[in-house]
């Protein structure tokens, strides 16, 4: 197997890591600096807060799927480009209304809105494209660099955010997200590697491929459970991620740079299981190495509200630490089992279909954890949430990966059989 070193010798891989790593610490500033100006510039509720993060995900709902088949039809690499220009043009327009002093949060939930058309083209285009850039043997240590980015981007995007906003300004700090997309678009203008044109359908028929990826997921052993799964954590940790900031700030009562310079230090667990999940899953097994670190998730947001004044901010550190290396190991194992028991023709729909489902949840839990937090108070919320998202491990554990220790590559004719071949049992 190709190894997660000698994947960086592929110079057009190397330059779609690249714009990726661009893009996902310009999207983490944000991540902090949008809720940060929400509270503190524009005084923000509770509620209100928690619509901008409704805002971002809703797409999800609406395009999702659509998405997905679209990409079946078209090359990524056109899309990846547009989505990145028109993400830093958006972005872009926040600061320039700062400094004209007409920002508001109207204005903050319609980009959030129509970036968030744009992540769902990129997210979907995105992860369809390493199957047409590298090799099988290569999608493993492929997916696990991408999501060293992810690592990267936490610790780094979570720190630097921080201290950004309490420097700069907010506004100032989502201007420097803007200019990490068109970096972004660059790196990726300059990958030469012709991408074939997908075969188009005879009889082309929308609704008829949308729902074919959609039974190839929800009839598929393996890729049902993960989905199920993938809905409860992200509408629980959606949940939880609308109220967290307002938490920090209104009740721990922490300093822009200490929320950053906090969060910077929990994931860095994210960094250390980018490095570590191709070897604990050669020598577990990836299925098993999947179910623990699902399981894993949903043990760091529980703890998660153990957060309180004083000495137990620590285990805010510690949830976030245990989250970070869970989130990449399930994150990096998903996306691979994914490509390899699904067929080519089906990568764009079946990668949508999995996004519909776990993203789609996002919204929904921001509504959620928005409601919860103004009837039952913040600390109450994140209880809530981290309990149900433990709960959500059931899927897995209801399902083959109980007894897997691999999983096969899956022929599409035999996805919806319970008896998997090729697979190792303990």
């Amino acid at each position: 197997m190709t190894s997660s070193q000698s994947i960086l010798r592929h110079p057009d891989f190397r330059r779609l890591w690249i714009a990726d790593l661009l893009s996902q610490l310009g999207t983490r500033l944000s991540m902090i600096a949008i809720p940060l100006l929400a509270v503190l510039t524009l005084d923000a509720t509770t509620f209100e807060v928690s619509l901008l993060r409704t805002c971002e995900t809703a797409a999800w709902l609406l395009l999702g799927l659509f998405a997905g088949a679209w990409v079946d039809r078209v090359r990524c690499l056109p899309v990846l480009v547009f989505a990145d220009l028109g993400r830093a043009v958006l972005f872009g327009s926040i600061p320039v209304a700062a400094l004209f002093g007409v920002l508001s949060l109207t204005q903050l939930y319609v980009v959030l809105a129509l970036t968030g058309v744009l992540t769902v083209l990129f997210d979907v285009a995105h992860s369809s494209y390493p199957p047409r850039l590298l090799q099988p043997d290569q999608l493993l240590p492929g997916n696990a660099k991408l999501a060293a980015n992810h690592s990267v981007a936490a610790v780094l995007g979570a720190g630097a955010g921080g201290v950004l906003v309490q420097w700069l300004s907010a506004a100032v700090t989502i201007g420097v997200d803007a200019l990490s997309f068109l970096w972004s678009a660059i790196w990726l203008r300059s990958i030469r590697t012709p991408e074939p044109r997908p075969a188009k359908p005879e009889t082309p028929n929308l609704r008829r491929e949308i729902a074919e990826g959609m039974r190839y997921v929800f009839r598929h052993p393996l890729l049902r459970p993960i989905a199920l799964n993938t809905a409860t954590t992200m509408l629980f940790q959606a949940a939880a991620g609308a109220v967290m900031i307002v938490f920090l700030v209104r009740e721990i009562h922490l300093q822009p740079s200490t929320i950053g310079v906090l969060s910077m230090i929990g994931l860095a667990g994210a960094i250390v299981a980018s490095a570590v999940t191709e070897k604990i899953s050669n020598r577990y097994g990836d299925a098993r190495t999947l179910l623990l670190s699902s399981t894993g998730i949903g043990v760091a947001f529980t703890l998660q509200a153990l957060t309180g004044p004083g000495w137990q901010v620590s285990w805010f550190v510690v949830a976030t630490l245990l989250a970070g290396f869970c989130i990449i190991i399930s994150y990096i194992l998903q996306v691979s089992t994914r490509q390899r028991v699904c067929p080519p023709e089906l990568q764009g729909r079946v990668s949508a279909t999995m996004s519909f489902v776990g993203w789609g949840a996002a919204p929904l839990g921001s509504l959620l954890g928005g409601a919860l937090g103004t009837v039952f108070g913040l600390h109450a919320t994140l209880w809530i949430a981290g309990l149900a998202s433990l709960a959500g491990t059931a899927f897995l554990y209801c399902s083959p990966f109980r007894t897997l220790r691999t999983v096969p590559d899956v022929p599409e004719h035999q996805a919806d059989r319970q008896d998997l071949p090729g697979t190792r049992r303990d």
